[in-house]
């Protein structure tokens, strides 16, 4: 299982290193482990400790890896970052966070987050409570539409709800590709699409799931309330409804939203904002695109303590 991990290039992983400013002596939170790629690379980056977050205990192989490797400078704690000022109790310097699914999670077929294979509708990451099975199941045709446009941006929302409705009533819908054909029904499949039809509606129902909005917006609460005086919070997300959380919260916590070279060290404010700085969106170089495709639609956007 170990080796699996390797495979993955963690998105945009130069920009979050200069973002989070790793420095000797500092402590970084990874809120969002999943395969370890940001916390190996701080940790080799800079003689730094890393406080490492993450609900899916499927990453304990990779924890165990790092652990060896780095003794004493890595620590991991078992949590959704949604709960960040509860795992994470002393200052830091940094947090990042990377949104959303892992490649790893997708990559196992039989957690149900993708309809590439076939698989129990699960989607659950901390692999307890609610799946998607339940909600398609047992939810109301007007709560399943409203799940769909709200978390996924579906516009046939409705046609959707109601084709899973129709389904249900013969037998119960419980695996990855029988809501992917239901999908399919309502909005039909052709190989020069460049997103699935099952895309959003698939988004809508991980993210209601795992409640990844309001864990969103918890995390950032939390991690602002332990990052010190310069420190640095960096996120990265890969939707509009979540890069919209993030610019709203960094928008309403700092003195002002302006762009400037990564490579320029922006100027620290004297307000009472609790960021001096915030950054726009920073997206992935020409080069990253060309080899890792989960970066097409990433954004980062990062802050500064006052």
């Amino acid at each position: 299982m170990a080796a699996d991990y390797q495979v993955h290039y963690p998105v945009m992983l130069p920009e979050v290193l200069d973002a989070l400013a790793v420095a000797d002596g500092k402590v970084y939170v990874d809120a969002t482990f999943g395969n370890g790629g940001y916390s190996e690379a701080i940790l080799n980056k800079a003689n730094c400790k890393v406080i490492a977050l993450d609900r899916d205990n499927t990453v304990l192989p990779r924890v165990e890896e790092l652990k060896k490797q780095f003794g004493d400078r890595f620590d991991f704690r078992q949590g959704c970052f949604g709960n960040f000022a509860e795992l994470v109790e002393e200052n830091i310097d940094g947090a990042v966070f990377d949104i959303g699914v892992s490649s790893m999670q997708l990559d196992q077929a039989e957690r149900g987050f993708s309809f590439a294979k076939d698989a129990p509708l699960d989607m659950r990451m901390s692999q307890t409570g609610t799946t998607a099975a339940d909600l398609v199941n047992n939810l109301s045709e007007t709560a399943l539409a409203d799940i769909l446009y709200n978390y996924g941006e579906e516009k046939k929302s409705r046609q959707i709800a109601k084709k899973i409705v129709e389904t249900r009533k013969i037998k119960p819908i419980t695996t990855t590709c029988e809501l992917a054909n239901i999908i399919y029904q309502v909005i039909k499949r052709s190989f020069n699409q460049a997103i699935d039809p099952a895309t959003r509606s698939f988004q809508a129902l991980r993210i209601a799931v795992n409640d990844e909005l309001n864990e969103l917006q918890k995390g950032l609460k939390g991690a602002s309330s332990r990052i010190v005086k310069n420190g640095r919070l960096v996120v990265v997300d890969f939707h509009s409804l979540e890069d919209r959380i993030v610019k709203t919260f960094l928008k309403n916590n700092s003195d002002k939203t302006v762009h400037v070279s990564r490579y320029r060290t922006p100027q620290p404010s004297t307000s009472n904002a609790l960021f001096g700085f915030a950054s726009k969106a920073i997206v992935p170089s020409a080069q990253e695109l060309e080899q890792n495709n989960r970066s097409r639609s990433a954004k980062l956007r990062y802050a500064i303590k006052n």
